[in-house]
């Protein structure tokens, strides 16, 4: 019998994991900045289209291969993970947390019109904080946004985007998570993802 190969199609015409070689194609021929790969097995293939393509093309794929994280004690495994996702910038924006030890997705919010990945990533740690204070969980939040834990410290998402019609209710949540911060209090540490180090947060929505 012939060896089957399953293809994950980060970018192209439409985004997954095909199971035959002609239906990927119609996805990234003639596409610009397609990004693909063949993978053995189905499992294979359904982990990687949730990484980060870097891992797995390019001359740096090697370099970033992903270490389990269960196998670097430096995380905190019982924790949560954050991340934005921005289709162009300003552009679609999506937000999501991640319970690290399992890898489970525990909230998802979007996608917004017109946003910005800093504005996804400061509104992802607020309600990461505003869930665990609610749930009375005591575990730490990991982020990989600078920006966002600055601003998350000053109570003020510092964004320079224009509000406009189409993103009206994005400022609404941002408007939200600033009153959120300026009245509560929390114990729960934000920690900053060292992606260099470990690889792509756990929250990452593998389309860089």
């Amino acid at each position: 019998m012939a060896k089957k190969n399953f293809y994950v199609v980060w970018n192209g015409v439409k985004p997954g994991v095909y199971s035959n070689w002609n239906e990927a194609k119609a996805q990234v021929e003639g596409y610009e900045g397609a990004i693909y790969k063949s993978f053995l097995n189905e499992k294979e293939a359904q982990k990687a289209f949730n990484d980060s393509p870097w891992l797995y093309v390019g001359k740096n794929a090697e370099k970033k291969k992903k270490v389990p994280i269960q196998n670097i004690p430096d995380i905190i495994k019982d924790s949560l993970s954050v991340d934005a996702a921005c289709s162009g910038n300003p552009g679609m924006l999506e937000y999501r947390g991640v319970y690290v030890k399992t890898g489970e997705q525990i909230f998802h919010q979007g996608p917004f019109e017109m946003g910005t990945n800093n504005i996804g990533e400061f509104l992802a740690i607020v309600h990461g904080l505003a869930l665990l204070k609610q749930k009375n969980f005591n575990i730490p939040i990991y982020s990989d946004s600078v920006n966002a834990i600055k601003w998350v410290k000053e109570k003020k998402c510092k964004t320079k985007l224009e509000r406009l019609p189409e993103n009206t209710s994005l400022f609404y949540m941002i408007e939200r998570a600033e009153k959120w911060l300026r009245e509560n209090t929390y114990t729960t540490q934000i920690i900053k993802w060292k992606t260099d180090e470990w690889g792509e947060i756990p929250a990452d929505f593998g389309r860089k």
